[in-house]
């Protein structure tokens, strides 16, 4: 039996839900009349107060994982901070009132949940998640687990070490954003190069980075300098393989795959957001939000459209919910 305490579960909850793909401004619609996901018992119910936006909700939308994807209607959303208001019988790290986060799809591209985060309430497995940084806010929180995720699992996967050299394409971006702190304070990079346009470069060199290089006025192949990582956070594997070492490393996360570089899909894990979480609470590692700041959960559409054509620096993160 699964326990929940001192919160009144509503039976009906708001949530944005569309029925059929297509374009996310047409299809994508606020709903008041769903129905609380049901938890498993390895599994707690989240009450959600943020939750970030990512590229994937949107190509998701449009059916880019329509062979791989759960039957619609699908409430979209990945990223979540909020409030565990009740837990299954199986559940060992978390009690009703934790405040946690996390990425809810364990892996990212294949059957990710039909009931996602742009929702007052959602179900996901307590491995996926890690108690919120005590000195971030819900907003912040919702920002990080994929981003961080996929930054964090890039740089292990190029083996990168101390001492080494890493140039960033799309430095400004949700992960681009973070692989340069964590490059930098956490695998200890020697050397940072990171590629933005001309107003973001400030960013750049705020996040940690040696080199900020702006893509808008130089190409990143015509410098002398090459680097033992490239990390790709744009998708431009046959522009990036130009800017390795000799036997370096290229990882992208998107985008068709040029050798030697190397394509992989982020795995949910609640663990690596404990093992960051020191990094977080000293500040060491920052969650960047777009400079246009939160979008209430009634203006989902709008920040949808912000993520598709606006190019945002950092992550967009809709708040309060609702």
């Amino acid at each position: 039996m699964a326990s929940s305490s001192d919160f009144t579960i509503p039976s009906k909850i708001k949530a944005w839900v569309y029925a059929e793909l297509g374009n996310p401004n047409d299809v994508l619609e606020l709903v008041s009349d769903v129905r609380v996901p049901e938890i498993k018992e390895d599994q707690v119910l989240v009450k959600v107060v943020a939750a970030a936006l990512n590229i994937i909700d949107a190509k998701r939308a449009r059916g880019f994982l329509k062979d791989n994807d759960s039957p619609p209607p699908i409430v979209p959303g990945y990223d979540v901070a909020g409030v565990v208001v009740k837990v299954g019988d199986q559940v060992k790290k978390f009690k009703v009132g934790d405040e946690v986060y996390g990425d809810i799809n364990e892996i990212s591209l294949v059957r990710p949940k039909q009931h996602g985060t742009l929702a007052e309430y959602t179900a996901v497995e307590e491995r996926l998640l890690a108690l919120k940084p005590k000195n971030l806010s819900f907003a912040e929180a919702a920002s990080l687990p994929l981003v961080i995720e996929t930054a964090y699992e890039g740089l292990e996967r190029t083996h990168f070490s101390p001492g080494k050299s890493i140039l960033v394409l799309g430095g400004a971006g949700g992960i681009g954003s973070l692989v340069i702190q964590l490059a930098k304070q956490v695998f200890g990079a020697s050397r940072v190069a990171a590629t933005s346009s001309t107003g973001k470069l400030d960013l750049l060199r705020s996040l940690g980075a040696d080199l900020a290089i702006d893509y808008t006025k130089e190409n990143f192949e015509d410098l002398p300098e090459k680097f033992d990582v490239v990390y790709d956070a744009i998708g431009q594997s046959e522009r990036a393989i130009h800017g390795v070492k000799e036997g370096g490393s290229v990882v992208t996360v998107g985008g068709p795959v040029t050798p030697p570089a190397f394509k992989f899909h982020v795995t949910s894990k609640g663990s690596i957001l404990e093992k960051l979480n020191p990094f977080l609470e000293s500040q060491i590692i920052k969650p960047v939000l777009d400079p246009k700041g939160t979008f209430p959960f009634s203006r989902v559409l709008e920040a949808i459209s912000h993520l598709e054509t606006g190019r945002p620096a950092g992550k967009i993160v809709i708040y309060p919910i609702p």
